[in-house]
């Protein structure tokens, strides 16, 4: 039976025996055609997954509609947050944790406590952003305001055995000599005139020309017998301070000295913030820094008082107190004072400054700050 439609049928038309097979030939590329074994396998194994639940749902296909378009939604408000960032940081980078950018600026180094000083810096610290003291900021403006707040500051190494010492004894000599800068600087009564018994106790009596000195220098004050060279004295009915704080900085070492002794070397700048006595609210600092070197000797080799301080040198340079007195008392001196004291005769330099040596004899120089 032929699959041409029949010749007779009066209601089809003829249809040329070209496009028939043109039509035929059509027909069977688009006929649906049965899939190889392989791919018969491939889909009863993963129809057999999925039913035991191995294979996601989107072997079949892609993920709903709904959820693309919640995922988009997610990503634009993601990035609209973050360009809204971008814009805030680009206006105040401070924002930002640290100092990313080098400005100096950021809310750390503002108000974070700076690390232990345990080798001398190699420049001045950095610039403090401008403000005035008050009374309940006896510190702004100044770089101790990160610096530690009173014994916090004096720190001694971990101990060890050296020069012969052992350990015990090279402890007993840095705790000597912390004594002695916290009751030369920082006791209250120290600062306001007293006599400072607990520094001149840890110094060796029979080191006469030190310990003999200091006495006449507190009891009669010179320019050649002044206390100030190792105790700092404010005179209470000129100033008083602001708050129980004097910010430290420094750092204290040792090593084997000659004879069998530990020699202790200690550096440490004080920051001390007063007002007038008469009540007037005005701030001003005085910054104080001390070079110390002592020695505890073996008593086997020298006639000296065990347990006590040799004490080798003591220099100090002091920043903003009034020339050419010597009297026995810092004087500081406040933005509104008139000139009532000799005018500054040395050079110009920042108390701050602990990457140099101590000066020597310039308390009559500028301070560029205080």
């Amino acid at each position: 039976m032929s699959d041409k439609p029949s010749e007779d049928s009066s209601s089809t038309p003829e249809v040329p025996d070209d496009v028939w097979e043109q039509f035929t030939r059509a027909s069977e590329r688009e006929a649906p055609k049965e899939p190889s074994a392989r791919a018969r396998m491939v889909t009863e194994r993963l129809r057999q997954q999925e039913a035991r639940g191995e294979t996601p749902e989107s072997w079949r296909s892609g993920p709903p509609l709904q959820e693309k378009r919640r995922g988009r939604r997610v990503w634009t408000a993601l990035g609209l947050l973050l360009a809204l960032v971008v814009a805030v940081v680009a206006l105040k980078p401070s924002l930002l944790p640290g100092d990313p950018f080098g400005s100096g600026t950021s809310d750390s180094a503002a108000g974070s406590p700076l690390p232990e000083e345990t080798a001398a810096p190699t420049a001045p610290p950095s610039a403090a952003a401008p403000a005035t003291p008050t009374l309940d900021d006896p510190f702004a403006g100044s770089p101790a305001k990160r610096w530690a707040d009173g014994k916090a500051g004096i720190l001694a190494p971990k101990a060890e055995a050296v020069g012969g010492r052992s350990k015990a004894e090279v402890a007993q000599a840095l705790r000597l000599t912390r004594e002695l800068l916290i009751s030369s600087n920082l006791d209250p009564a120290t600062l306001r005139g007293e006599r400072p018994e607990a520094a001149l106790n840890v110094l060796d009596p029979k080191q006469k020309d030190v310990l003999s000195g200091l006495k006449t220098a507190l009891s009669e004050p010179d320019e050649k017998h002044d206390p100030l060279s190792m105790f700092t004295r404010f005179d209470p009915d000129e100033v008083r301070p602001v708050g129980d704080v004097v910010k430290v900085r420094g750092r204290m070492s040792f090593e084997a000295g000659e004879g069998a002794a530990v020699a202790v070397h200690a550096d440490y700048t004080f920051v001390y913030p007063v007002v007038r006595a008469d009540g007037s609210p005005e701030v001003t600092r005085t910054i104080v820094r001390r070079v110390l070197d002592v020695e505890l000797s073996d008593p086997a080799r020298y006639d000296i008082t065990p347990g006590k301080l040799t004490v080798l040198r003591h220099d100090r340079d002091a920043g903003n107190s009034a020339c050419g007195a010597h009297d026995g008392w810092f004087h500081p001196q406040f933005p509104s004072d008139a000139p009532t004291s000799a005018p500054p005769s040395g050079p110009t330099s920042d108390p701050y400054d602990r990457s140099t040596d101590i000066r020597q004899g310039q308390d009559c120089g500028t301070v560029s700050r205080v």
